[in-house]
C-alpha cells in the first residue's frame, strides 16, 4: 500500500485507466449495469498499458477469469406455508405451524393460514421456518488455505502460512477465495456475514472482494484490512479506503464498510505503534466507518490509555481478558465477536478460555464468527453454537446454563445487532427484511424431531439440513442448491488457486 493515496507511475496509469470504465458503470449501478462486464472489459483495455510494467506493478493483476455465475433470481411476492416457525421476535413468538408473507424483498406478515391468493406459495411442510444466520468475523481472503494448512505444523500452521502466503495472493485469489467461502456460507445457512479482511494488498484486492460480496447477493460487512507486506509503523491506506467507500458502498442496501485495524501488543503478526494506530483509527472515525480489530491480552487496557474505545467498536477473541478489561468494554459498549471453534483449537497456546459468561454478566453485547475455514476446516454455524455451548458447559456445567434458545438468539439477532443491522434483519418481524432459512426436519439426523426444534437445531442440525437460503427476498439457495451461482466452477477455480499459491510458495 502506499502512504497518504500515493501510487508510483504504473500503477496511477492503471488506476485511471480502470477506473474510467468502471466510474460510467457505477453512474448507471442502479439499472445493474455494474457487472463483471463493466470490470473485466476496464481491465481488458488498461491491460496493455501496463504490461511491461509488471514486476514494478504487480499489484495490477486484477481478476481476469471468466465466471459461470447467473443474475440474481429477482424479489417477487411469495408465502412460505406450513412451517414451524422461530421467529426470534417476542411479540411475534413462535408457531408450530405457521406462514411467512414476503413482499419485494420485504416481511408484510407472520401468521397461521394467511391469507395471499395471488403469491407464489413455497411449501415448508416438515420444515423450520427462522432467520438466516448472522456471522461477524471471517476472513473470507485466506479459504482456499485450507489446502494448504497444517496444524502444528512449525511452516505451516496457520500463522507463519498466512503471512508467508498473503504477500503472494493476486487479485484474483483473493476473489476466487472469497466466492468459495461465500459458497459455503450459503449452504450452511449463513444469511449475513462480516467478510475480515486483512489481506488487502492493493486497491485491486479490495475491488475484488466486494465485487464477489456484490455477486452472490449475500448481506453483509466489508471490513478493510491491510496487506500481510504492510510493516507495522506504516498506516494503512485511507486514501483508498475513502475510495472505495464512494465507489462501491456510496448506494449499496446490502453491504456496509467498515475498517479492521491491527492491533498494539504483541502477537504474531507484529504490534502496530500506538501513534500509527491513532491515525488509522482517527481516519476510519473520519469517515463515519465502524472499526475492528482482534484482542491479546492487554489490548484493551492499551485502547483504553489512549481513548480510542467507544461503540462503534466490535473486538474479536475474548479471551484472557481481566475483569478490569471487561468493565471498560461494557462501560464503553464495544461489542464482542467470539469463534469458538477457533479459539477452542488455539486456547492453549495463544489466548484461554472463551469468556462468554463473564462479558454475557457484564451485559456486552456478544455475537458468533466462523472466523477462518483455513484453520477450522469449514464452515458449519450449526458446529460453531455446539462449540460455544460445549466449551461454556466444561467451564460451568449447570452453574451457569446456556440454553439453545439463546445461542439461537446469539446466531441471529444478536449478530445483527452487532453488524448494526437488527432494524433490518435478526428476525422474522414485520416489516423487516426477508433473510430467512428453511430446515428440513425429516432428515435422518433430525429423526424424531420431538418438541423443542430450538434444542435440535443446536445438538443436532448440520448445513445438510439447509434447503432454503433467502437474502433480501431472494431464494439463493433451493432445495439445498445454489440458484445463481455455479458452483463446480468456483469450486474449480478455488482448487487452481491453491495449487498456483503453492507453486508461487516453493518458486520463492
Amino acid at each position: 500500500m502506499f502512504q497518504d493515496g500515493a501510487l508510483p507511475p504504473p500503477a496511477l496509469r492503471f488506476w485511471q485507466q480502470v477506473s474510467a470504465p468502471v466510474s460510467k458503470g457505477l453512474a448507471m449501478q442502479g439499472k445493474k449495469i455494474f457487472t463483471r462486464r463493466v470490470i473485466l472489459n476496464a481491465i481488458a483495455t488498461s491491460a496493455a498499458a501496463v504490461a511491461s510494467h509488471a514486476n514494478e506493478c504487480a499489484w495490477a493483476q486484477a481478476p481476469t477469469t471468466t465466471h459461470a455465475s447467473g443474475p440474481l433470481p429477482e424479489r417477487g411476492e411469495f408465502v412460505i406455508r406450513g412451517a414451524h416457525v422461530i421467529s426470534m421476535d417476542p411479540t411475534v413468538g413462535d408457531l408450530p405451524r405457521g406462514d411467512l408473507h414476503v413482499r419485494n424483498g420485504e416481511i408484510v406478515a407472520v401468521g397461521p393460514s394467511l391469507a395471499v391468493p395471488e403469491a407464489e406459495t413455497i411449501d415448508a411442510s416438515g420444515m423450520i421456518l427462522m432467520p438466516g444466520f448472522v456471522d461477524t468475523h471471517w476472513h473470507l481472503w485466506s479459504s482456499t488455505f485450507r489446502a494448504l494448512i497444517k496444524l502444528n505444523d512449525p511452516r505451516d500452521s496457520y500463522f507463519p502460512l498466512t503471512l508467508r502466503l498473503g504477500k503472494l495472493c493476486t487479485p484474483e485469489d483473493s476473489y476466487r477465495a472469497v466466492r468459495l467461502g461465500l459458497l459455503e456460507a450459503l449452504l450452511t445457512g449463513i444469511t449475513t456475514l462480516h467478510n475480515w479482511s486483512h489481506n488487502v494488498l492493493t486497491p485491486a484486492h479490495a475491488d475484488a472482494e466486494v465485487r464477489a460480496l456484490q455477486e452472490f447477493g449475500i448481506r453483509g460487512r466489508f471490513s478493510y484490512g491491510w496487506g500481510q507486506d504492510l510493516p507495522v509503523d506504516r498506516p494503512m491506506d485511507m486514501a483508498d479506503i475513502a475510495r472505495i467507500q464512494r465507489q462501491w458502498f456510496a448506494n449499496s442496501d446490502l453491504l456496509q464498510l467498515g475498517v479492521a485495524m491491527r492491533t498494539p501488543v504483541a502477537y504474531q503478526r507484529g504490534a502496530v505503534d500506538i501513534d500509527v494506530l491513532k491515525q488509522d483509527w482517527n481516519g476510519a472515525r473520519s469517515l463515519g466507518l465502524p472499526i475492528t480489530m482482534h484482542t491479546r491480552q492487554s489490548s484493551v487496557a492499551t485502547l483504553e490509555r489512549h481513548g480510542l474505545l467507544g461503540p462503534d467498536v466490535q473486538l474479536v477473541h475474548p479471551q484472557a481478558l481481566t475483569l478490569d478489561e471487561i468493565a471498560i468494554i461494557a462501560a464503553r459498549k464495544v461489542n464482542v465477536s467470539a469463534s469458538p471453534i477457533i479459539e477452542m483449537l488455539y486456547s492453549q497456546s495463544t489466548r484461554g478460555e472463551i469468556q462468554f459468561a463473564e462479558l454475557l454478566e457484564a451485559g456486552v453485547q456478544q455475537s458468533l464468527s466462523v472466523d477462518t475455514v483455513a484453520a477450522a476446516g469449514k464452515a458449519d454455524f450449526f458446529a460453531v453454537m455446539r462449540a460455544l455451548i460445549s466449551a461454556h458447559g466444561q467451564r460451568f456445567g449447570d452453574k451457569k446454563p446456556l440454553s439453545p434458545r439463546r445461542l439461537l438468539e446469539l446466531a441471529t439477532l444478536d449478530g445483527a445487532r452487532a453488524l448494526n443491522m437488527a432494524e433490518r434483519v435478526g428476525s422474522l418481524t414485520p416489516g423487516k427484511r426477508a433473510d430467512v432459512i428453511l430446515l428440513r426436519t425429516a432428515d435422518v439426523n433430525m429423526t424424531p424431531m420431538g418438541d423443542d426444534p430450538a434444542y435440535m437445531i443446536v445438538f443436532a442440525a448440520q448445513p445438510a439440513n439447509v434447503d432454503t437460503v433467502i437474502v433480501d427476498g431472494r431464494v439463493l439457495v433451493r432445495n439445498g442448491q445454489l440458484t445463481s451461482v455455479d458452483v463446480t466452477s468456483v469450486m474449480r477455480e478455488a482448487s487452481n488457486s491453491a495449487r498456483e499459491l503453492r507453486a508461487r510458495d516453493r518458486a520463492r
